[in-house]
Formats: structure tokens, C-alpha cells, sequence
């Protein structure tokens, strides 16, 4: 059996020394805990000293005996900028209680008091003589006085911090059930009014058009950026899929619904009207509006679907990918035709897709004005509302965008608007009516579009022209029998339609929100065929 020997020491390797040397102002653990127990009966004793003092001192002389005595100054060390010597080898702990003793003395009268039992050396961490330990000294300093002001300690106060109760977070949830459930209770109602005047969607749809109407409403009147809960119009899909653009939000503003719901019952409860005897001018416009209600019986209704060849080749543009079709410089691809699909919002892509069609068709008709069935339309792109709105004529450089046609020939301007990237509506300017005409699929006030379009009618007669415009006969046109649209989502399709139906001349419009399944379905045909599809 080999015994195992202990390997010498490398004497090449450094000798370890002591991690801490041995010095009197470094001692062992021991030596300074009993030196700072001593200390502490120091203080103590102290403490107790200079009280007895003041006691006597106070019986002897009974004038001073309500007076306080005045407050310890501060040891000068603390006013003294960081780059100061202070004295070496007196500790912050005696200099102040060396200096609480002299303002006693001086209270008592007593400058024969005999000297403090304290020493100089204590085992506080005495006030360094060299720079570099008064630096390090000074930044802790100033550590521990930010870390105070973090934790909200003001003049070494913390302020006090209220706890809530322990059936708070009870209580809170139990008050938004609450409000939700007296928000689906107005819904309710006000859904049910609704109905009994003729709304035919169901109670999601109307849902996420009162949640639609609610924060148009704040948009329009406080003018602020639009809610995450409303997806920008402009932002592109990431994929395409039948997923809701929309939110059924259960935040809408309880007074919003109760203004609606008084709207719906002042309704009913509005006098029946008064018994008159019509003259012949009355009689006559109700005999037109007979007509016009006939003659509307009598025009064919628009389909409930495509034939099945079109429903087949809509299936198959929506499997395409890539680039689905061209017209003129306008072009979408699978991404944009995925938003005709239900419950999308339209882009700008689809929109001025849409408006190139409009555009080519008018400009491919070469009969002449009296045979012409189709208008002499000329319709500016999605971007022409924020230019005109943002930066105005001259700053806009709109002048550029007719530099080659002549807008004041044409019988009618077409221009789709987009209200806050979160809707869209129709506009027009008339010629052959001297009409400025708005359209809106939720019948919101639009004076600002009138007052806008005016403008520009005017900066672009003096433009081309070199005169004011003559607005003598002119009108603002915003008819109150506009199909409206019963959700949240279907504003883009609404107002292509306006524009198609409007540049053919046509002074009503044939579709309501029940036609929507279908015209989507229609769009995605002609947008892939890049022409319009005959017949109604």
C-alpha cells in the first residue's frame, strides 16, 4: 500500500495574503462590536448627564425654566462643499454632540461645565483627511439622498400613502358589472326601438353601429385621434382572412345611449299632426311623389347573389394571389381585394381602383352629350380630401392636379372622403344642378365638406380662370333619403356606390344595407374583370 504524500508548495506560485489587513482602523469583527457598544453607553451616558445639568440648572434659576432650549447647530462639516478638508480624526457623531454640549452650557450659564467623558477617536467611521476617502464618502452621500427622494421622501418625511380597502377590488368589479349591465339594457331598448321603425340587421350589427356612431361622435365634436379600437382605414392587412375589423366595445358612453334612446321615444311621442285641406300646389307635389314611388315600385331590385358562373369566378379571384388587376396606374392584389370580403373596411387601394373604373368608362364614351347615357364625370383620388384639409390649395399644389383637364367643363367632380382615417363618405360638385352635394351612409353633419369645396371651387376658378367664382344659384345638397347603414363596416361600400351610381346621373340610389352581401360580392368580380357588370 502506497502512501499519498502532500505535494509541496509551488514556489513560484504568489503567496496568498489576508484579504483584510490588520490596522487600527481596521479591526477585527469582534474588537468592533464591543467598541461600539461602548460608544453607545457613551452616548447614553452623555444623554443623561446633559439632562441632569439642564434640570438643576432650571430649578436654580426659575426665570429659564419655561424657556426651550435653542436647537443644536449643525456641525460645519455639513455645510462645507464636497471638495472641503474637514477636521481629520473627528467624527461626525462627536463634533455634534460636542457641539450640543457647548449650546447647553451656554443656555446654563455654566462655562465652567466639565468636560465631555467622549474622546476624539470613536468608532464611527471618523471624517477622512485625504480627498479620495472624502469623495467616496461624499457620493454615498448623495446615494442614499436620491435614493430618499425615489422613494418620495421629502425633507425626510415620507408622505403618508393611503391603502385601499380589502373589498376595494370587490367593490370596483361589482360597479363595472354594474354600468355593463345597464349598458346591454339601453342597448336592448334602444334596439327595440329601433326595430319598430324599420332597422332589419341583426343585434351585433347594432351593436357595432352604435359603438361606430359613439366614437364618430367624439371624433367629430373633439376633433382627436382616432381610438386603437378603430383600425386606420390606410393600414394594410396583414393576411387575409374573415376576421372583424370592428369591436363590440362595451366602453360606449352610457349618456350617448341615453340621448339616442330619448331621440327614439320623442318619436312616438310627438303629436299627431293637424287636419288641413291641401291646395293645389300640395296636391300636385304629392301626386310626383306618387309617381316617384311607383316609378321606384317599378325599377328592377338589385339580386340577392351573382349568377353561378360570377359566384365561381368570385371564388376564384379570392384564391389568387399576387397582383389581381390593372386599370390605368391603379392596381390591387390579394391583400386589398381580401377587404371586399363581410365585415371588412375598405382601403385606398379598392376606393380609387374603383374610381380609375368610373373615370375610364366616362372617358371611353364618345357619343355626343345628347345621346350620352353616361356623365362627363372627372373623380380626384382618396388623397385629395387631406390635401385640400391639411394644407389647402396653394400650399397643397392642388393647381397641379388638373393642369391638364379642365374641371369647370365636366358635369360632375366625384371625390371619396375619408373622415379621420375611421370613415368614409361621398362628395360631389355639381355643375349641371350647381349643386355641392355630400353623401353619408350615417347621416353626420358635414358643413365643413361644403365649406371646404367651395373654397376650393373658387381658388381654382382664379387659377385657371383669373376671376372669382359665381356661386349665384348655387346649393349645399345633402338629401335626407341617403340609404344608411345598419353596422359598422360597410361605409367604404356605401360610398363606391354613391359615386358609380352618381356618375351614371342618377338622382336616387336603388340599394339599401340588405344589398350589401351582394354588391360586395359584385365588386370583387368587376375589380378583377376591371370593367362594370351589366344589368342590375
Amino acid at each position: 500500500m502506497t502512501s499519498r504524500k502532500r505535494q509541496a508548495a509551488d514556489s513560484l506560485l504568489p503567496v496568498r495574503s489576508a484579504k483584510y489587513q490588520r490596522t487600527e482602523e481596521n479591526q477585527g469583527i469582534w474588537n468592533r462590536w464591543r467598541q461600539l457598544g461602548t460608544d453607545a453607553f457613551t452616548l447614553g451616558y452623555e444623554t443623561v448627564r446633559l439632562g441632569y445639568l439642564s434640570l438643576m440648572n432650571s430649578s436654580q434659576n426659575p426665570a429659564t425654566h419655561l424657556a426651550l432650549p435653542p436647537r443644536p447647530s449643525i456641525p460645519e462639516e455639513f455645510h462645507k462643499p464636497k471638495d472641503s478638508q474637514p477636521v481629520a480624526g473627528l467624527s461626525r457623531l462627536s463634533s455634534s454632540l460636542l457641539s450640543c454640549s457647548e449650546s447647553s452650557n451656554a443656555l446654563n450659564g455654566n462655562g465652567n461645565s466639565p468636560p465631555s467623558t467622549l474622546t476624539g477617536h470613536t468608532s464611527v467611521t471618523p471624517v477622512p483627511s485625504t480627498s479620495k476617502e472624502h469623495i467616496q464618502h461624499s457620493q454615498s452621500y448623495d446615494f442614499i439622498g436620491n435614493s430618499a427622494h425615489r422613494r418620495g421622501v421629502v425633507g425626510g418625511i415620507r408622505p403618508r400613502q393611503s391603502r385601499d380597502h380589502i373589498y376595494a377590488r370587490v367593490h370596483r368589479a361589482k360597479v363595472q358589472e354594474d354600468r355593463k349591465k345597464d349598458r346591454e339594457e339601453l342597448v336592448q331598448e334602444l334596439f327595440h326601438y329601433k326595430r319598430s321603425t324599420g332597422y332589419t340587421s341583426d343585434f351585433d350589427s347594432f351593436k357595432s353601429l352604435i359603438n361606430y356612431q359613439a366614437r364618430l361622435e367624439i371624433l367629430e365634436r373633439h376633433a382627436l385621434s382616432p381610438s386603437p379600437s378603430l383600425t386606420d382605414l390606410r393600414a394594410k392587412q396583414s393576411l387575409p382572412g374573415h376576421s372583424r375589423r370592428h369591436s363590440f366595445s362595451d366602453d360606449v358612453d352610457p349618456d350617448f345611449l341615453e340621448r339616442a334612446l330619448r331621440k327614439a321615444k320623442k318619436s312616438f311621442e310627438l303629436p299627431p299632426p293637424k287636419p288641413f285641406s291641401p291646395s293645389h300646389d300640395r296636391l300636385r307635389l304629392s301626386a310626383r311623389h306618387r309617381d316617384e314611388a311607383i316609378e321606384k315600385r317599378l325599377r328592377p331590385r338589385l339580386p340577392k347573389a351573382l349568377p353561378p358562373d360570377g359566384d365561381t369566378q368570385v371564388n376564384a379571384l379570392l384564391c389568387k394571389k399576387g397582383v389581381i388587376s390593372k386599370v390605368a396606374r391603379e392596381s390591387v392584389n390579394d391583400r386589398d381585394i381580401s377587404r371586399l370580403l363581410p365585415s371588412q373596411w375598405l382601403n385606398d387601394e379598392i376606393m380609387n381602383f374603383y374610381g380609375a373604373m368610373i373615370l375610364t368608362r366616362s372617358e371611353s364614351n364618345r357619343d355626343p352629350p345628347a345621346k350620352r347615357k353616361m356623365l362627363d364625370v372627372h373623380y380626384f383620388s382618396t388623397f385629395f380630401w387631406p390635401k385640400l384639409k391639411n394644407e389647402g390649395y396653394e400650399q397643397g399644389r392642388l393647381a397641379k392636379w388638373t393642369k391638364k383637364i379642365d374641371i369647370f367643363s365636366k358635369d360632375i367632380i366625384l371625390i371619396p372622403i375619408n373622415h379621420n382615417n375611421s370613415h368614409w363618405t361621398g362628395a360631389a360638385i355639381n355643375f349641371r344642378q350647381k349643386r355641392i352635394e355630400s353623401y353619408d351612409s350615417m347621416n353626420l353633419d358635414r358643413h365643413q365638406v361644403f365649406k371646404a369645396l367651395r373654397s376650393y371651387l373658387d381658388s381654382e376658378h382664379r387659377n385657371k380662370r383669373k376671376k372669382p367664382f359665381d356661386f349665384t344659384g348655387w346649393q349645399n345638397h345633402n338629401p335626407e333619403d341617403t340609404p344608411q347603414q345598419e353596422n359598422g363596416y360597410d361605409c367604404g361600400v356605401f360610398t363606391c356606390q354613391f359615386l358609380e351610381s352618381l356618375s351614371r346621373g342618377e338622382e336616387g340610389f336603388r340599394f339599401s344595407q340588405r344589398d350589401m352581401p351582394y354588391l360586395r360580392r359584385r365588386m370583387i368580380w368587376e375589380i378583377g374583370h376591371a370593367k362594370f357588370l351589366d344589368g342590375p
